[in-house]
């Protein structure tokens, strides 16, 4: 599903209604409508028999909680209007439907923290609506403000809440919650789904999320660019690599894996493990001397061999084997449990500056990239995908403000030759293209991920997607949602808190019968 900027909403309206000839109150009337159906829906009983508070700005977001105000007091339900905002101030919009909700017989009330009568009301209220802000806030809330105040009301009302085009509070190019946000259970937002929904604070206070047509020309939505998109079943399935009924294993693509050092035998075997059951043909498994014995047990599917090491960790003289095998592979996943030893990361970085193969590269393979950027830059020509958390992230960005976690990533990619798989809640992955840069937001994965190993399955899904002929964004974000959904499976039959990597792993079965 695309997602959209509040800059571009703010051209849609402005083409629908001044090139398009179409009334701004008209499309401020059907979003009150979407709001208020979705309100109804959520009633406990008769509309008769049920309240309502809706908090107002000024603006043209007040507007449309107004409106849908009226819609529900001619529904039946007993609506109580509070303006958070300054009457002089009111959109002429929103003035207009301040004099419609009048004549109906309900009046646009000052919103006042100190009266009880008003509190006493949203105590009892069954839903709140909240249309204090639409997507143009960017500055921080101040905390002793009314709309402060308004917003810590909605939060401990006992009502469901609903809001407005974008939970109050949350900024709807990034996500970022400006000091203090609405948690709503269902945000009913207008036209096409923002940016500020799927990440960041925004995908954990805006609840359940409906798009609602509000009359703008679908012409217009469709010549839309939107740079920014979420990753559904449908990209995840396109991902899927197709599988010859004659085929051998040679068909199926060769994942070389480089990995694992004293004390860190775990992460490659998950990697290589992950690349195994999600189809690939062969599997090498690169790891030191030190360990290849407790690997060359633990692997029953993937073909670990030894490497040159000291201490536990890889040695800059194992490049040329790595090298040598990489000729008969078609990608190389490195980085799982390498460990930080210098002479390790520096064999990763000969093996990134002489493999023109495409590369997956994780945990400490991208920590060789700290002070050594220059390498990702020197692959402009070549496939390479990385998977960082943001602690790895931040060891080789500079410039970061972690609260932007979709522009430092974008960023990110805008400047280097790659594709950036930024992990954590609403995983993002930014492609460069060459010419500007794609940003696909996952929406599968749940806090059962956060265990050590979870990544390290991620990359050897990813690498084997690639090496079966997947392309590089299609294998990065179809990865990513297929093992988000994986461990969505996973959680339902053992709780976030029981579930390991492994388990992951062995929902991959169900996760391709569900996408065949």
């Amino acid at each position: 599903m695309r997602l959209a900027a509040p800059e571009q909403m703010r051209e849609l309206d402005r083409k629908a209604t001044e090139e398009h000839g179409i009334p701004s109150i008209d499309l401020m009337e059907q979003a009150a409508a979407g709001v208020c159906r979705e309100t109804l829906a959520l009633l406990p009983e008769r509309p008769g028999k049920c309240r309502a508070a809706v908090f107002c700005g000024a603006g043209n977001n007040g507007g449309d909680g107004i409106a849908a105000a009226r819609m529900l007091h001619l529904s039946g339900v007993k609506a109580r209007v509070f303006l958070a905002g300054q009457y002089e101030r009111l959109t002429p919009d929103a003035l207009e439907e301040t004099r419609r909700l009048s004549e109906c017989g309900v009046e646009l009330e000052p919103f006042d923290p100190e009266d009880k009568g008003q509190r006493a009301w949203v105590r009892k209220c069954h839903v709140i609506i909240d249309a204090l802000f639409g997507v143009g806030l960017t500055r921080e809330i101040a905390p002793d403000s009314l709309f402060a105040a308004a917003i810590e009301w909605i939060n401990q009302s006992p009502g469901k809440v609903i809001a407005a085009d974008i939970a109050s509070g949350i900024d709807a190019g990034t996500g970022e919650r400006k000091g203090c946000a609405v948690r709503a259970d269902v945000t009913v937002t207008f036209t096409l789904p923002k940016i500020g929904l799927a990440v960041g604070d925004g995908a954990l206070y805006s609840g359940r999320v409906v798009v609602e047509d509000i009359g703008i020309p679908a012409g217009l939505t469709r010549e839309l660019s939107c740079a920014f998109q979420t990753v559904g079943e449908d990209l995840a399935r396109a991902a899927l690599p197709a599988r010859k009924p004659d085929g051998h294993k040679g068909d199926f693509g060769r994942v070389l894996v480089i990995g694992g050092s004293a004390g860190y035998t775990g992460a490659p075997f998950l990697t290589a493990s992950a690349a195994v059951r999600s189809g690939c043909g062969l599997v090498y498994l690169g790891v030191p001397n030190t360990v290849w014995p407790v690997l060359a047990v633990k692997c029953a599917s993937a073909m670990p061999f030894p490497l040159p090491d000291q201490d536990g960790g890889l040695k800059l003289e194992a490049v040329p084997e790595i090298l040598r095998r990489m000729e008969s592979c078609d990608v190389l996943a490195i980085g799982p449990g390498l460990g930080r030893n210098p002479e390790t990361l520096e064999a990763v970085r000969e093996v990134l500056r002489e493999t023109e193969k495409p590369v997956v590269l994780d945990a400490d393979g991208i920590n060789a990239l700290e002070g050594h950027i220059d390498i990702l830059d020197s692959r402009r020509d070549r496939v390479t995908i990385l998977t960082p958390h943001e602690g790895e992230m931040a060891r080789i960005c500079q410039n970061v403000r972690q609260e932007d976690r979709l522009g430092w990533v974008n960023n990110f990619a805008r400047e280097h030759p790659c594709i950036a798989v930024l992990k954590g809640h609403r995983t993002i992955t930014a492609v460069n293209t060459g010419s500007a840069v794609n940003t696909l937001v996952n929406t599968t994965g749940n806090s059962g991920l956060a265990k050590g190993g979870s990544g390290d399955v991620l990359t050897g899904l990813i690498a084997s997607l690639l090496a079966q002929g997947a392309s590089p964004v299609m294998a990065a974000a179809g990865g990513v949602w297929m093992h988000g959904y994986a461990g969505d499976l996973a959680a339902a039959d053992l709780t976030p808190w029981h579930m390991t990597p492994e388990d992951v792993i062995n929902r991959f079965p169900e996760v391709f019968a569900a996408l065949q």
